[in-house]
């Protein structure tokens, strides 16, 4: 009497094995993960692995095991569309549960607001204090000229580029794309038209965001802002000083907002009341409306102005109704 062969046997018993196996990894995949008291924020970094994510999860107290969502995703090909940022977590979810949140979009963003008129410096403070990484990171990015060079911006920084307004990214966004935003932003809003106004009124593109900056820095009330534009425009026709009180206080260091008389002589590389013509950079980020004004400066003949101290000014053509203007509201102010 012959034996059968062994080896249908053999394999009808791996047969039943991976079935098994198959079995519980979809049992596995299917249960809802451990109960949590609380919800739970999952952060995947841009570059992160998929098993350095379904480690994270197991740690974090999400998943019982790590495997059946590492085996799953990577047999599925769906460890590769995990998108990056954050994750809010409040119920106890499947590992396929899980999977299918991180290959959508994030949940959880941080709106962040960047006002006018804002230097880089304070910028770079501001997305700090929010967490978005450190002042050190972001600086190293600002002051590297291959990141600058990458994103059309002069070598000398990026300040004038970093446009104000609410954006909304997740923590875990990187800098570099933090700091791009803004500064696509800005290409989005001046759009190429703006460098041919500003080569109609003989600047370049560069001299008309140093022009803005300058504009956003002196006023904040719009029906001004297209004047104070035509008084430097009109000042740098004639090569006159511009005498912009705020370009003293960006080339001096510290925080105190005081200028002296000392201040006015001071030589720096920003002062205007002693270089002839404009700063060689800007001076803040301006917004929309400066960034308008500069190529767009109201047709008037204005050397001056002087602040009123509520908020406005009053603009002259001649330096004797100026003199007047300031005596005036010196007498105010006393």
């Amino acid at each position: 009497m012959t034996r059968p062969p062994r080896l249908p046997r053999l394999g009808v018993a791996a047969l039943l094995l991976a079935s098994a196996a198959v079995a519980v990894l979809f049992h596995d995949l299917r249960r809802a993960g451990p109960p949590r008291p609380e919800p739970v924020v999952v952060t995947i970094d841009e570059h992160a692995r998929f098993a350095t994510v379904a480690h994270d999860l197991r740690r974090q107290g999400l998943l019982r095991h790590a495997l059946p969502l590492l085996a799953w995703a990577r047999l599925s090909g769906r460890d590769r569309l995990v998108h990056w940022g954050e994750y809010l977590i409040t119920t106890p979810l499947s590992p396929l549960e899980l999977l299918a949140r991180f290959t959508a979009p994030p949940d959880l963003l941080h709106p962040l607001t960047v006002p006018e008129g804002l230097t880089v410096r304070d910028v770079v403070g501001l997305l700090a204090a929010a967490g978005f990484g450190s002042e050190e990171s972001f600086n190293c990015l600002l002051e590297d000229r291959r990141f600058l060079a990458s994103e059309d911006l002069p070598p000398e920084g990026a300040e004038g580029y970093l446009f104000p307004d609410t954006y909304t990214f997740p923590l875990a966004t990187p800098q570099a794309r933090i700091l791009r935003g803004m500064i696509h932003r800005f290409r989005e809003v001046t759009g190429v038209d703006f460098a041919r106004r500003a080569a109609d009124l003989g600047l370049t593109e560069q001299q008309a965001v140093t022009l803005a900056s300058l504009i956003e820095s002196e006023t904040g009330r719009e029906q001004e802002r297209r004047l104070v534009a035509a008084v430097f425009l009109n000042r740098l026709h004639i090569g006159m000083p511009l005498q912009s009180d705020p370009t003293v206080l960006y080339g001096r260091p510290g925080h105190d907002r005081t200028i002296t008389h000392a201040d006015l002589h001071r030589p720096t590389p920003y002062n205007t009341y002693t270089i002839p013509g404009l700063p060689p950079t800007p001076i803040a980020n301006p917004g929309r409306a400066a960034l308008e004004a500069a190529v767009d400066p109201a047709p008037v003949d204005y050397l001056y102005f002087v602040a009123r101290g509520d908020g406005t000014h009053e603009f002259s053509r001649t330096l004797a109704a100026h003199a007047t203007a300031v005596a005036r509201y010196q007498r105010q102010r006393h």
